[in-house]
């Protein structure tokens, strides 16, 4: 009776299969786990096979130079190369592959905003989706427009177009789905223009900036957001006023909350109706299971007051809030319905939430959360027409530390630490919130001592447990690495080396032949387009 082992997640589970003469497989799952690194092979026949195999993958790389005639842009908020890294070893262990790894391009992304060294992320969706590096906290706007100058971002030279924008104007089919509010500093740059990100709703706009709209009116009011075909994400005490709460879904004090008494979804229902389009309108996993795919161009999914919950703490029953992967599927479905193509951005915007909460547990597990998106949109488009890029709009200061055993958790400890004799975790920060101040005095005869807490007398593979910090804050900040960027399909080979973040947009608009680089205008690529034309 063969013995066949299965890793699952850092462990090991031993399954016994039976083989009978009558063809039937009979699995028996033995109740034990042992655990992985018994069985990690570390002999130089394995480490060559890996190599070789590598190789033949990359003499196999051929260039992809078709139309991108869809694009789908995923955004790991808060990203960076330790969670991705921290993400592929808590999946499948060190040797393991992400999805988004086994694309065929790779590179770079410098994230350093017009005006700072370590960006936020409405200055980086921006450089990603508009072109352009601006100053830190505007959306939509160039460095012309500084923080909060209502009156400079009114000015039309200042505004400028997304690859959402620009698929629209190409007759294509655009949308966005995020774990965050619709209005949020990622999704904002997709359609609105404005001057400070926190300018979300009615509420949040100050005295003197009356004829600038928040950016929630801009979606539903302005173009592109009104012509937008998916808007799918949280945010709905931004759209309506007088919205109530729920145990599981409360009424958030840190979000714009409607004040002006209008109701935005229902006047996104409203123009709908007027110009005789086919919509839908869902608001929870029940509805959007069954919304009617054949009848709708435009789909809106607004599925929490604020941002939707983890993914270890949202409800997945009828009532509840979809993943990141239930809303991938439901936008690529209405885009498709487009035989011109599309353009969907895809954020993962609860991996920086986390991350500034300082529970790197929860950060890493919607990190794993959005990979299973990338996995389902790779299965539900073709690579011969369909771009699809990975990236992060900046990274976090999380880092993997000592030298762990390999196979182990990679959330447990190591150490000791020859300064202490105490452990210390595998994952830490270099800034943190109060919960990642893990220190003490304590007296005894010799006088006062800095005690450091233990973690081995801790739960440190909690989802609550927050990680120990260098520097403690109000919550983790953001850290200024390069971040990676992974690409499959027409044109991917335009990502190859170390990258300014918004070279991103013109590589995009250039493999699906939009904006100044479609074949027939006159904009940054004329000379060049013609070639290719020619070739083509």
């Amino acid at each position: 009776m063969p013995i066949i082992l299965f890793r699952l997640n850092n462990e090991l589970q031993l399954s016994v299969v039976k083989m009978h003469r009558s063809g039937v497989v009979v699995l028996v799952v033995l109740c034990f786990i042992v655990p992985m690194r018994c069985s990690l092979r570390k002999d130089a026949d394995y480490w060559t096979k890996l190599a070789v195999d590598e190789l033949e993958e990359a003499l196999n790389v051929k260039w992809n130079v078709g139309v991108a005639k869809n694009v789908i842009l995923f955004i790991g908020d808060g990203m960076g190369p330790n969670t991705v890294t921290a993400t592929r070893i808590y999946k499948g262990g060190e040797s393991h592959r992400l999805a988004y790894e086994m694309f065929p391009h790779v590179g770079l992304l410098k994230t350093y905003s017009a005006d700072k060294m370590v960006p936020d992320s409405a200055s980086t969706a921006t450089a990603l989706l508009c072109g352009v590096k601006v100053n830190q906290n505007t959306v939509g706007v160039d460095s012309s427009a500084k923080h909060k100058d209502c009156k400079a971002s009114l000015n039309p030279k200042a505004q400028l177009d997304s690859l959402a924008a620009l698929a629209l104007r190409a007759g294509k089919s655009a949308g966005f789905v995020t774990t965050m509010r619709v209005t949020h500093a990622t999704p904002g740059p997709v359609y609105a223009h404005s001057a400070a990100r926190t300018w979300e709703c009615d509420s949040d706009m100050p005295t003197g900036t009356e004829k600038c709209k928040d950016i929630a009116r801009q979606l539903v009011e302005d173009w592109p957001g009104r012509d937008l075909n998916v808007i799918m994400g949280g945010g709905r005490q931004g759209l309506m006023s007088n919205c109530t709460g729920t145990p599981s879904d409360p009424i958030s004090s840190w979000a714009c909350s409607r004040s002006d008494g209008r109701n935005l979804i229902k006047e996104y229902k409203a123009d709908k109706q007027r110009r005789g389009l086919k919509y839908s309108i869902v608001s929870n996993n029940r509805e959007l299971k069954k919304f009617n795919v054949n009848k709708t161009d435009y789909l809106l999914g607004i599925f929490a007051n604020e941002h939707l919950r983890y993914e270890s703490e949202r409800d997945k029953g009828p009532d509840g809030m979809p993943s990141i992967s239930d809303m991938v599927e439901a936008a690529v479905k209405v885009l498709q319905r487009n035989s011109k193509g599309f353009f969907l951005m895809v954020e993962g915007g609860n991996i920086d939430m986390a991350h500034h909460r300082g529970r790197a547990k929860v950060a890493i597990n919607e990190s794993s959360a959005m990979e299973e998106a990338v996995k389902l949109a790779v299965k539900m488009t073709d690579e011969k027409d369909t771009l699809i890029v990975v990236t992060s709009d900046h990274a976090h200061s999380l880092q993997i530390n000592g030298y762990p055993d390999r196979g182990i958790s990679i959330f447990g400890t190591t150490g000791p630490s020859k300064y202490d004799n105490l452990n210390y975790t595998i994952l830490s920060y270099g800034t943190g919130g109060p919960g990642s101040f893990q220190y003490s005095i304590e007296t005894n005869a010799t006088g006062g001592h800095i005690v450091r807490k233990d973690p081995n007398k801790v739960d440190t593979e909690s989802f609550k447990y927050e990680q120990v910090s260098a520097i403690p804050l109000d919550e983790n900040i953001h850290g200024g690495v390069d971040v990676a960027i992974y690409a499959r399909g027409p044109y991917a080979h335009l990502f190859h080396n170390v990258h300014e973040q918004n070279y991103v947009f013109h590589a995009i608009c250039y493999a699906a032949n939009i904006g100044s680089y479609s074949i027939g205008t006159t904009g940054y690529a004329k000379q060049e387009r013609r070639t290719r034309k020619k070739g083509q």
